[in-house]
């Protein structure tokens, strides 16, 4: 990749925030991921409003990768993988449309991508019920309140991460060892 410019973005919602940028900043050729807020109704909206569940938004992720260095389609076997796709509107306990799987496209090509990919996990019946996950056109994406950065990285000892952030990362390790940074 000779410039920034060649870098690409895709937004994901699929549950806590926190716990998908753990993942995601994990994997090599991803420059960044940003903890936000996307496909609801109010601008700028706040955490505390999205998690009161009235914003429509979703908590989700924005990811800068290099595609020289990861495939799009690493990135969405990394999503399906790490959350359930199959539950509507909520990832273990945490219930509400801010917690739902969705795929926010930015154009006809990666929405075309990832309805492929959902087309091939229903056929290849990777999960035992129908996937719900969202394909939704990207309007904006809000990024979250500086707090929630890194939040995994400077909390990892918090008994929330232990119980939900941690397991996803072991996964991630064991499945995913061959798309991962040098340093993990």
């Amino acid at each position: 990749m000779d410039n920034i410019s060649d870098a690409k973005k895709i937004v994901f919602g699929n549950g806590c925030f926190w716990c998908t940028e753990a993942v995601f900043s994990r994997l090599r050729g991803v420059i960044s991921v940003r903890p936000g807020y996307a496909g609801g109704s109010v601008a700028n909206p706040t955490y505390e409003q999205v998690c009161g569940g009235k914003t429509g938004h979703a908590e989700a992720i924005e990811i800068e990768y290099n595609p020289i260095l990861i495939k799009f389609a690493d990135i969405l076997n990394v999503f399906f993988a790490t959350h359930d796709p199959t539950a509507l509107n909520r990832q273990g306990n945490d219930i509400g449309t801010q917690y739902r799987s969705v795929i926010f496209y930015k154009n006809e090509e990666e929405r075309g991508q990832a309805e492929d990919f959902i087309k091939k996990l229903a056929a290849e019946k990777v999960f035992s019920a129908k996937i719900t996950t969202a394909l939704e056109p990207l309007e904006i994406f809000y990024p979250a309140e500086d707090y929630h950065r890194e939040y995994y990285e400077n909390h990892s000892d918090q008994p929330y991460c232990q119980a939900v952030i941690s397991p996803k990362i072991a996964k991630l390790r064991t499945k995913f060892q061959h798309l991962l940074k040098k340093s993990e």
